[in-house]
């Protein structure tokens, strides 16, 4: 019997369930991935079975994502948990691109949507366009940044915003200063 780890968020199963759709596996595949029957997965996402650690390192890496972003860095107060994200207990997603910190703005990935909190330190960029199955809009909070959507490529400032439906894109920040951004992605995809 594995014992609850102590900060794991009431909805870890939902948003492990969120993410495996969101890249397109089956109940099946994940299992299938990480050597375990349907069953226990089943009962993984609907929070009737406590993950040890090594499992959740498993899931993480199966799945792409940090093990920190199956975590909340503090919980919740009760009145609270599932209403309220405090900005020291955001959920890094701990992307792999230098230069980049992404935190999720939403208290999980339950929702249709999620919300994101993006800063792009000045020098930052990635060479490969992106293109995933979502609808996005992005509204630049500070700084400058240059957004390239399907080949054309729109320096944006303070208070724009733009939209970005399925499109391969490309961020760069060729400017002196970080640039902020928040993001509400459809569906969630972290």
């Amino acid at each position: 019997m594995h014992h609850s780890l102590p900060d794991q968020p009431k909805t870890l199963g939902a948003d492990l369930r969120a993410l495996r759709k969101s890249r397109g596996l089956t109940l099946a595949d994940l299992a299938d991935q990480l050597g375990r029957s349907v069953g226990w997965l089943s009962q993984v996402e609907r929070d009737k079975s406590d993950l040890s650690i090594s499992d959740l390192r498993q899931i993480a890496d199966v799945l792409d994502v940090s093990v920190s972003m199956l975590f909340r860095h503090s919980a919740a107060p009760a009145h609270e948990s599932g209403y309220i994200v405090r900005k020291p207990a955001r959920r890094k997603i701990g992307s792999t691109i230098e230069g980049l910190v992404e935190e999720l703005l939403s208290p999980d990935l339950t929702d249709d949507f999620e919300m994101v909190h993006s800063t792009f330190a000045p020098g930052s960029r990635i060479t490969d366009a992106v293109s995933r199955p979502t609808q996005e809009v992005g509204y630049l909070v500070s700084g400058r940044l240059n957004i390239e959507i399907s080949e054309v490529v729109h320096t944006i400032h303070p208070g724009d915003s733009f939209r970005i439906r399925g499109e391969a894109f490309r961020w760069s920040n060729p400017f002196p200063d970080p640039a902020v951004a928040i993001w509400v992605i459809a569906p969630p995809v972290y």
